[in-house]
């Protein structure tokens, strides 16, 4: 090893150990949001994952679990992902090494990408796209050691060893397949060029290539042992095993299941708003100046150009197959986490603009230290800046308020009772917390979507003791086949145990509504059957104050899964009185004024117990305090009626000024000033 290898090694160890030194204290400790619940319970349990199934991150999660037994399984496989990140951060520093040598480039192309607010935030907890991040880093070390290898031997090994990167790659996230497509031709083009290009050869790197993919034997092999409470589809035929790796039941090549499309180019302008904000500008500067210094130079041109392919084309077919709308925050945040893999290129490409920059410099102009030095204040300066900027964000070491949530949801629900998941929030929040800390043995989930999927009853009916299927699959569609249920079916064939839904019941089956009855339990809904008796203010006393929550209103970012249970949690409160509105709405007589005073009553302590709550709040209370005037009651004066009623209607419009009902509120807030007015005047002593 030369004195310059060493020094790159040094140099990289000795950043990642910074990167770790950042990034451990700010881990989450208890269960992230969207799809973290679901991959620890799969490691927790050795199952299988959503499509299209991610054996490396399970097996490695499972290990991390294994070795830090005094963790819970959360902290455990969050810190795993930390690590990964870190060491991802150190694979884009040593590529850049290779091709320019150790000094600030390097460290610019690991360091800013680690402290980017993406790559820092999707390492503190447990998802694939660190581990994508590592093995992106990881190919592009094996790139710059395969153009920079001296020897026909080194050129080869480096081959053999992208080969099996690329397949174990795969095995984890498929977004990496745009990357190899376009590195497998430039491969083949340089073995060809160096003319140590043959069918053995090719033979040998198809095999090391598909060594990769052996950990997907994982698959078929869980599926066939079915010994894990959670799992998920039937991998056990060839068909099976297909439909998953394919994501058929998502969509092949499509983020979701969902008709909605997005243009090529707002898609491609909200990544380069992504890319000005979180990697900012100077660095994407110095990215484009890499790209252009590189052409210039024969060492460094061809990966420059690879490099920019492989960016151009991720960033062109992930824009053309993203169909999720991303004018919605939270849907946003599910996108953004796929442009990770295009902000690795193009921080490696800034490093190269950085170590080309100086290097130019010095042999236009001289004064070599001067330049390099530059380049190291420069470096040091983004990095501080960026992790100043992204600290307090990316600090999720306090933030337990997925785990919190759902926790608050299994400490609700009555004994023994089935619980019919809907959503990733509620149903990997509460699988994780069921199956990995075994909260509330006593009840039973039930995913409404896998429900839906002919593989779910027959692999998990047996993990499901006491609950009845009536049916192979719930098909809302066509609940008349042979093998297939509706709701109702369902509910009735387990009336011996209460049935809640969190949160909400699946739309397109109102079969339900025939012998059930839905009424509120704080985020879920309590299934009843028809002919038990309603008794409001039971229920009423039996929901107030169900949940211990002391979040402040809209204090997490719209984007997250912490604003969305946030919410749910807020709204929560004032769903029994919003029922019991709706219930009055639709009878007549002494029960609808009755109904809209315990409504009234309930809004009105609810909305007088915060100062700070959700808009909507407002707009309800002002509605329960006008139905109940013109209710015929008299036990609550009406000049207090009316004023409550134009205070909150004035305060909502304050909040919501663009609501599409802002007109007929305006001329809502008018009349009932004119009727107070008129009821003040009469109620004056004539002279």
């Amino acid at each position: 090893m030369s004195s310059e290898q060493r020094t790159s090694w040094i140099l990289t160890c000795a950043m990642v150990a910074c990167v770790v030194a950042l990034y451990v204290p700010c881990v989450q400790k208890t269960v992230p949001g969207g799809d973290s619940g679901e991959l620890i319970t799969t490691a927790c349990e050795l199952g299988v994952a959503h499509p299209p199934g991610y054996p490396v991150f399970t097996l490695l999660a499972r290990l991390a679990i294994h070795l830090l037994p005094n963790l819970s399984p959360a902290h455990s496989v969050n810190l795993m992902s930390s690590l990964l990140g870190a060491a991802a951060s150190g694979a884009l520093c040593i590529s850049i090494s290779r091709l320019t040598g150790p000094g600030p480039g390097a460290v610019l192309a690991g360091g800013m990408f680690a402290v980017s607010r993406l790559s820092w935030q999707w390492s503190m907890g447990a998802e694939v796209f660190t581990l994508n991040n590592f093995f992106v880093g990881l190919l592009f070390f094996l790139i710059t050691s395969f153009h920079c290898a001296e020897k026909a031997t080194q050129r080869r090994k480096m081959a053999h060893w992208g080969a099996l990167c690329c397949g174990l790659g795969l095995c984890n996230q498929h977004t990496l397949v745009l990357y190899v497509l376009v590195i497998i031709p430039w491969v083949f083009y340089r073995l060809y060029s160096h003319k140590e290009l043959s069918l053995r050869v090719l033979v040998s790197l198809a095999m090391c290539f598909l060594a990769g993919f052996l950990p997907y034997i994982y698959l078929p092999v869980s599926s066939y042992l079915n010994t894990a409470r959670w799992s998920w589809g039937d991998q056990t035929t060839l068909s099976g095993l297909l439909t998953h790796l394919l994501r058929a039941e998502y969509g092949t090549f499509s983020l979701a299941k969902t008709e909605s499309s997005v243009s090529l180019t707002t898609m491609l302008k909200a990544q380069l708003d992504h890319c000005l904000a979180d990697l900012s500008l100077p660095v994407m500067a110095l990215a484009g100046v890499g790209l252009l210094l590189s052409s210039w130079d024969r060492m460094c041109r061809s990966v420059a150009w690879l490099l920019t392919a492989m960016l151009v084309v991720y960033s062109l077919f992930f824009a053309w197959r993203a169909n999720l709308d991303i004018s919605r925050p939270l849907l946003l945040g599910v996108v953004e986490r796929f442009w990770l893999q295009s902000d690795a290129a193009v921080c490696v490409l800034a490093g190269l603009g950085l170590s080309r920059t100086h290097i130019e410099l010095e042999r236009r102009l001289g004064c070599g230290g001067l330049w390099r030095n530059s380049g190291w204040v420069l470096t040091m300066g983004l990095l501080a800046h960026m992790v100043h900027t992204n600290h307090r964000e990316c600090d999720l070491s306090r933030n337990s308020v997925v785990e919190r949530f759902g926790r608050e949801l299994l400490a609700s629900v009555p004994n023994d009772s089935i619980i019919l998941t809907r959503g990733d929030l509620p149903g990997n929040s509460l699988r994780y917390l069921y199956y990995c800390e075994g909260v509330r043995p006593d009840v039973r989930l039930v995913d409404q979507e896998m429900m839906t999927y002919s593989w779910y009853v027959a692999k998990l009916a047996q993990h499901h003791p006491g609950v009845h299927f009536p049916g192979r699959w719930w098909d809302p569609v066509h609940p008349e086949g042979k093998d297939t249920f509706n709701l109702e079916q369902f509910l009735l064939h387990n009336t011996q145990r209460d049935v809640v839904a969190c949160i909400g019941l699946s739309e397109g089956d109102p079969s339900w509504e025939h012998s059930f009855s839905r009424w509120p339990w704080g985020v879920c809904d309590f299934l009843a059957p028809a002919q038990r008796q309603f008794h409001p203010e039971r229920w009423a006393k039996r929901t107030r104050n169900m949940y211990n929550w002391t979040e402040p209103h809209d204090s997490f970012h719209p984007a997250s899964w912490e604003h969305v249970a946030n919410e749910e949690m807020w709204q929560a409160r004032m769903k029994t009185a919003f029922f019991l509105f709706d219930l009055a709405e639709r009878i007549q007589g002494e029960g609808s004024a009755r109904l809209f005073e315990l409504s009234y009553t309930l809004y009105k302590e609810i909305v007088e117990a915060h100062l700070d709550y959700p808009p909507n709040w407002d707009k309800n209370l002002a509605l329960a305090c006008e139905r109940l005037l013109h209710s015929g009651q008299r036990d609550h004066s009406p000049d207090s009626l009316l004023t409550c009623s134009t205070e909150h209607f004035s305060l909502y419009l304050e909040k919501e000024p663009t609501d599409p009902q802002a007109p007929a509120i305006r001329s809502a807030i008018t009349h009932l000033v004119k009727e107070r007015d008129r009821l003040r005047q009469s109620r004056r002593p004539t002279p």
